[in-house]
C-alpha cells in the first residue's frame, strides 16, 4: 500500500489553489451570517465585510512571506518549530489540527441540515441532528474521502467543477436577490450606517469566521507545479471571497421586504428573528421562485464541498505534525498508487465519523467541538513573532524590508488577537483545556518538551486571550464593553506578547534547520 520512496505529486495549479481558497470559505455561513451583521450594522453589513476582508489580509500576508521561505506540506504547522522550537509547534498544530478536524463532520451535518428542506427528520427541533441525520452525517464524511483518496490531480478536477458550480451557483443567487430592487433600504431606516460605526464594528466579528480557507492554500506547498503562484492564489482568494461576502451584504438589503420576512419596517435588528434561512425565507415571498431551488442547492453542494477540502487540508496537517515527530511517524506514509498521505487520511476520516455520529446521542459534546473550532484561529498567532524573529537575524522572505515587515506583522498580530478574542465565551475556553490537554498528553507519551522556554509567551497569549474572553462583552463576567475589550486586547498584543514572542525565538545555532523538499 505505501513505501518510503513514493513522493507527493506536483499537480496543483494556481487556478486549482484559487478554486480551493475560495470553494472551502464560502459556505452557508454567509446566508445566515449577513443577516446577522446587517442586525446591528444596517447596510453597513456592506462596510463591515470589507474591514473583515482587510483584516485577514493581514494575516494572509504573513502566510505568503513565510511560505517563501519554507515551501512544504502542511507548512503552516511546521513555521514555527524553526524560530521557536518544539513545544510551541506542538502547540501550533494542536490548534491547527483540531480545525481541521472538526470542520468536516460539521460540514457534513451542514450538507444534512440542507437535505433537511426536504425530509424533516433528519434534523429536530432543536437544531440538532436526530440519530438518522447524524448516520447520514457519517455517511457523507465517508463520501469526502474518495475526493481526496485517488490523488490530488482528481481532487483538483472535481474541485475546479463542483468548487466552480458553487461559486457559479451563489454569486446567481446574490445577483438575483439584488434584482429585487428595495435600493431604499440603503438610505431609508436611519441612514446607511443606522447605528454608526460601533454598529459595524460589532458585526465584524459575525463574519469573521467566513475567511478562514486562506491557509489551506500553503497546506498544499509540495503539490503544487510552481510554488511561486501560492503568493498569487492567497491573494486572489481573499479577494474573492471579500466579492461575494459584500455582494451579499448588498443582496440581502436590496431584497429586503421588512412585511414578507415579518419585522417591523425599518428594525434592523428584528432581522435575528427571522426563521431559519433568511435568503430562503425572503425567496419563498417573492415572485422569483427558481431562487428557492438555488438556495436549497447550495445549502446541500456548499458544505459538501467545504467538507471534502478540509479533510484533505486536514490530512497534510497530520502530516506535518509526522515530520515534526509530533505524532507518530507513520502519518507521513504516501499511497504508492497515488502520493498522498494515506495514512493521516483514514486517520482525519476515522475521526471526522466518530465526531459525526456523536451529534445525536451526545448534542452537548458535539456543541463544545463546535466551540473548539476557533482552535484553529490561536493558530494564526506564531506567524507574526516568527517575521519580525528572521528580520532581527537577517532572514527574508517575500517582505524584505523589515520596516514593512514589522509594520504587516504588528497589524497581522493584532487583527489574529481580535479575532480570537470576537470570538467569545465559551469558545476560546474550551478550546485552550483542548490544546493544552491534548499538549499535556503528546508531551508525555511522545516526549514533545524540548524548547519549553521559548514557548511560554504563546501559553501566556493563550490564556491573556481566554482571561479577556471572560471578562468581555461576550463573555460571563461582562465586565468590558465590546469597544474597551478590544482596545485592550490590541495593546496587550501588540506591545507586550508580540516582543515577548520576538524575543524568545531560538538562537540562530540551535534553530532547527528547514531542508528544501525534493521535487
Amino acid at each position: 500500500m505505501t513505501r518510503s520512496k513514493t513522493s507527493l505529486r506536483r499537480e496543483l495549479t494556481q487556478r486549482d489553489l484559487i478554486i480551493i481558497g475560495i470553494g472551502g470559505a464560502v459556505g452557508t455561513g454567509v446566508l445566515f451570517g449577513t443577516a446577522g451583521m446587517a442586525a446591528v450594522a444596517g447596510p453597513g453589513v456592506i462596510v463591515a465585510w470589507l474591514l473583515g476582508g482587510l483584516m485577514y489580509l493581514t494575516v494572509g500576508l504573513t502566510y505568503i512571506d513565510l511560505n517563501r521561505l519554507y515551501p512544504e506540506e502542511g507548512g503552516p504547522s511546521r513555521y514555527s518549530l524553526y524560530t521557536f522550537g518544539h513545544v510551541t509547534n506542538m502547540l501550533n498544530a494542536l490548534c491547527d489540527i483540531i480545525w481541521y478536524l472538526f470542520i468536516p463532520p460539521i460540514e457534513a451535518l451542514g450538507v444534512v441540515e440542507g437535505l433537511n428542506f426536504f425530509y424533516p427528520h433528519f434534523v429536530n427541533s432543536s437544531g440538532n441532528p436526530t440519530m438518522l441525520g447524524a448516520i447520514l452525517g457519517v455517511l457523507f464524511m465517508l463520501a469526502f474521502f474518495p475526493f481526496n483518496y485517488y490523488g490530488v490531480k482528481f481532487f483538483s478536477k472535481n474541485t475546479n467543477f463542483y468548487g466552480g458550480l458553487k461559486l457559479i451557483l451563489y454569486l446567481t443567487v446574490a445577483l438575483g436577490f439584488i434584482s429585487f430592487g428595495h435600493f431604499s433600504n440603503f438610505s431609508a431606516h436611519g441612514g446607511f450606517a443606522p447605528f454608526g460605526m460601533s454598529g459595524i464594528f460589532l458585526a465584524i466579528p459575525l463574519g469573521m469566521f467566513g475567511f478562514g480557507s486562506l491557509r489551506v492554500i500553503p497546506d498544499y506547498a509540495e503539490e503544487v507545479k510552481d510554488v511561486s503562484v501560492i503568493s498569487k492564489a492567497i491573494l486572489w482568494s481573499l479577494l474573492g471571497q471579500t466579492v461575494l461576502y459584500v455582494l451579499f451584504g448588498v443582496a440581502l438589503v436590496a431584497a429586503l421586504d421588512w412585511r414578507n420576512v415579518k419585522v417591523a419596517v425599518g428594525h434592523w435588528a428584528g432581522l435575528t428573528s427571522i426563521p431559519g434561512n433568511p435568503f430562503l425565507v425572503m425567496a419563498e415571498h417573492s415572485n422569483v421562485p427558481w431562487l428557492i431551488g438555488i438556495v436549497v442547492v447550495i445549502a446541500i453542494i456548499g458544505p459538501f464541498v467545504t467538507g471534502y477540502i478540509y479533510q484533505g487540508g486536514g490530512s497534510r496537517i497530520l502530516f506535518a505534525m509526522g515530520r515534526s515527530k509530533i505524532v507518530s511517524k507513520k502519518m507521513t506514509a504516501l499511497s504508492r498508487d497515488h502520493g498522498i498521505p494515506v495514512r493521516s487520511l483514514v486517520v482525519t476520516t476515522v475521526v471526522g465519523v466518530i465526531i459525526a455520529f456523536i451529534a445525536a446521542p451526545a448534542p452537548s459534546i458535539y456543541a463544545l467541538l463546535g466551540d473548539a473550532v476557533v482552535a484553529g484561529y490561536l493558530g494564526f498567532a506564531v506567524n507574526p513573532p516568527i517575521m519580525i524573529a528572521l528580520r532581527k537575524q537577517g532572514t527574508t522572505g517575500y517582505f524584505r524590508s523589515p520596516v514593512v515587515s514589522q509594520i504587516v506583522a504588528s497589524l497581522a498580530f493584532a487583527s489574529a488577537s481580535l479575532i480570537v478574542y470576537w470570538s467569545g465565551w465559551p469558545s476560546v475556553p474550551y478550546a485552550s483545556v483542548l490544546v493544552f490537554a491534548l499538549a499535556i498528553i503528546l508531551a508525555v507519551t511522545n516526549n514533545v518538551n524540548k524548547n519549553f522556554i521559548n514557548s511560554i509567551w504563546y501559553i501566556g497569549y493563550i490564556l491573556f486571550l481566554s482571561v479577556m474572553t471572560y471578562l468581555g462583552s461576550e463573555g460571563a463576567l461582562k465586565v468590558l464593553s465590546f469597544g474597551w475589550g478590544s482596545i485592550i486586547v490590541i495593546f496587550v498584543s501588540v506591545l507586550i506578547f508580540l516582543p515577548w514572542g520576538v524575543a524568545s525565538r531560538l538562537d540562530e545555532a540551535h534553530q532547527p534547520k528547514f531542508v528544501a523538499p525534493v521535487s
